[in-house]
């Protein structure tokens, strides 16, 4: 299940998910049998059922942007961090993504091309226990120039990659910013163990999976709009209290003095 959602930080909102066979003819257990018209909204979802998901991450990108929600960035997991992928989805929000080290992926620093882990090793770390170790900016095959960083792994001797297109960007603000996307994470524990995601129904026919998963994030989002209300000290209603208790209309009299 791709998914994607909103999040500021504090809400996070599901807003479109393709439910996915594979792209690979071998690998489907059974092909869609199932008479359907080709104009309708299921045909759509079973012709996006067998692409490969990095082809669609672009179009869940710009069916949200037509809905007129808008987003100051795109996080991904390292999943998607591909340098193509990546050029793609920065075209309309700048991008920022955790990296895995991988040997067929390549990025140009002083001239050579480096795996993400030899470009860690070329790299000055910062002294003692610094939470941020290195951070470099370096152009991809596509001709992107981007900023990572490398942070140190809290549960190993290790380290992460933390990729921004914005090479603007602070690497306190990248980092900070790409912890956001933990409340997907959540998102999905919540949706699997309360909201009953895969175990409320026992459905084999791929219409009712679509609407099965749809109900269970529309319950997911009126929880997280009243939790908004009840919690969230930004919320337009605490707001206009407290400017009524600090800003009281003014009797006839204080008005005409």
């Amino acid at each position: 299940m791709l998914t994607l959602g909103w999040s500021d930080g504090f809400s996070f909102i599901p807003l479109d998910f393709v439910l996915g066979s594979s792209a690979k003819e071998k690998s489907r257990i059974r092909e869609a049998e199932k008479p359907i018209d080709k104009r309708t909204c299921g045909h759509k979802r079973r012709l996006e059922a067998v692409c490969k998901a990095t082809d669609l991450l672009e179009t869940m990108v710009r069916r949200v942007l037509a809905a007129g929600i808008g987003a100051d960035y795109i996080l991904m997991d390292s999943w998607f961090s591909f340098p193509a992928v990546i050029a793609t989805l920065s075209r309309y929000c700048p991008v920022i993504c955790m990296l895995k080290n991988m040997r067929q992926v390549f990025y140009k620093y002083d001239g050579q091309w480096y795996t993400l882990g030899r470009l860690y090793g070329r790299r000055k770390k910062h002294p003692g226990r610094a939470r941020i170790l290195a951070s470099v900016v370096v152009e991809t095959k596509q001709g992107q120039r981007v900023r990572i960083v490398f942070v140190r792994h809290r549960h190993k001797r290790d380290w992460l990659a933390v990729l921004s297109t914005r090479v603007d960007l602070a690497d306190e603000e990248i980092i900070r910013t790409y912890g956001k996307r933990w409340d997907i994470e959540v998102c999905f524990k919540m949706l699997k163990q309360h909201l009953r995601l895969e175990k409320e129904a026992q459905l084999r026919d791929y219409d009712g999976l679509i609407g099965h998963a749809t109900v269970v994030m529309i319950r997911y989002m009126f929880l997280s709009f009243r939790q908004r209300l009840s919690s969230d000290q930004r919320t337009a209603g605490s707001l206009f209290h407290a400017c009524c208790e600090e800003v009281g209309d003014p009797t006839l009299m204080e008005a005409m003095q």
